[in-house]
């Protein structure tokens, strides 16, 4: 995603125009706003500013709610597209670490950490592990048969 205010994201439209552009009432995307379905950016004076992506998004609303999609069930398919998008970006992280290392070491060395996550690991270095406890706890038979 890239930041507000730049390209795609840019706030440009007030809400008549935002409402328009979508083929929606002001008032439904002050609704849409109130639910967190669509979050406009705010003038210094509390008005709101749509960019080209919340006219996308608002469009997308209108599509699912006529196909019946309830507007919590929206919100849900939103949260859960801004989390692909997150690990989207979160692979291409990883994913230029790992060729950054491979430009460095000539090989990709790598491990997965004590807590789950990837450790970059120099040549010939293990990751650290937590070590297991040996203790020994006593028994002590009960039942029946055990007196």
């Amino acid at each position: 995603m890239s930041p507000r205010g730049s390209g795609d994201t840019a706030p440009v439209y007030v809400i008549s125009v935002a409402a328009e552009l979508a083929g929606m009432h002001a008032q439904t995307l002050r609704q849409y706003d109130r639910l967190g379905l669509v979050t406009p950016s705010r003038t210094g004076g509390g008005g709101r500013r749509y960019s080209p992506h919340d006219i996308r998004r608002l469009s997308e609303v209108q599509r699912l709610s006529q196909d019946g999609v309830s507007l919590a069930g929206i919100r849900r398919i939103f949260e859960l597209q801004d989390q692909v998008e997150a690990l989207r970006s979160r692979v291409g992280e990883l994913t230029e670490q790992v060729e950054q290392l491979e430009q460095q070491t000539g090989r990709r060395i790598f491990a997965a950490g004590s807590d789950g996550q990837i450790v970059a690991l120099r040549l010939g270095e293990r990751p650290v592990r937590r070590s297991t406890s040996t203790a020994l706890a006593p028994w002590t038979p009960r039942g029946p048969y055990h007196r």
